[in-house]
């Protein structure tokens, strides 16, 4: 197993400590590409759903920047394990209602949601498999399950530092995901987003020099049919999966 894809449970109180101090050095200070492509995603299913009386909560919703996004849509609950980037979130979007806890353990109450958004969190959880469960737990029967995680082929092609302290990372390809999920779930869209690389010879789908001189030349259209055409190969730093809960 590589180094960067060490898979171990770390305690509980040292999960809290590693995600407060990242959320506070990332997401509070900037949302990158990855995040923008992957809310472009959600929003579109959203739209595809079609409605505006939503009860939608985002599990790991770490700074609250995706439930600013998401009271579009209806009403919002974010929940995440890093105590104090929720309260600050709450602060910011005092329209959303924010629980800081475990996940696994937190009582949602008695009113089951009609969609639950899930970024880049699965990988990141002890028991894939009871994570997935709960969550289909809280759902509605045919309620929607919006969810993005990292793509292990992918990131195996790029050079990645190993967990820092309390940080557990077990990243999941397609069929991994596929098997997870449909347990609880009939799975509508799966596909990869943002073909992303810092080493060997796929860095270029991604290098900005490349892409600013092809479209000055007007050939744009160029990094779009590359990036769509290895997202369609799976080689997209993200798997985004539309899921419906089996009655």
């Amino acid at each position: 197993m590589l180094k960067s894809q060490q898979r171990y449970d770390a305690p509980l109180p040292a999960q809290v400590a590693f995600w407060n101090e990242w959320l506070r050095e990332s997401r509070e200070r900037v949302i990158g590409q990855v995040s923008m492509d992957q809310a472009l995603v959600i929003s579109s299913w959203l739209q595809r759903i079609g409605r505006r009386d939503l009860n939608i909560i985002d599990v790991g919703c770490g700074a609250g920047w995706l439930c600013q996004e998401l009271i579009r849509y209806g009403q919002v609950t974010g929940t995440d394990l890093a105590h104090e980037v929720v309260a600050r979130a709450a602060q910011r979007t005092p329209s959303a209602r924010f629980l800081a806890g475990d996940f696994m353990t937190l009582d949602f109450g008695s009113e089951p949601f009609d969609v639950v958004t899930c970024l880049e969190v699965l990988s990141h959880v002890a028991d894939q498999r009871a994570f997935v469960s709960k969550i289909a737990d809280i759902l509605k029967p045919g309620g929607y399950l919006l969810l993005a995680t990292q793509n292990r082929p992918a990131l195996e092609r790029n050079d990645i530092a190993p967990p820092g302290p309390g940080q557990i990372r077990h990243w999941v390809d397609r069929h991994e995901l596929s098997t997870l999920l449909t347990e609880r779930f009939e799975i509508h869209e799966l596909r990869s987003v943002t073909p992303l690389f810092n080493r060997g010879y796929l860095r270029y789908l991604n290098s900005n020099k490349l892409r600013s001189t092809l479209t000055s030349v007007g050939l744009g259209t160029v990094n779009r049919f590359v990036t769509e055409h290895a997202e369609k190969a799976w080689l997209g730093w993200t798997l985004m999966a539309l899921a419906g809960k089996r009655a």
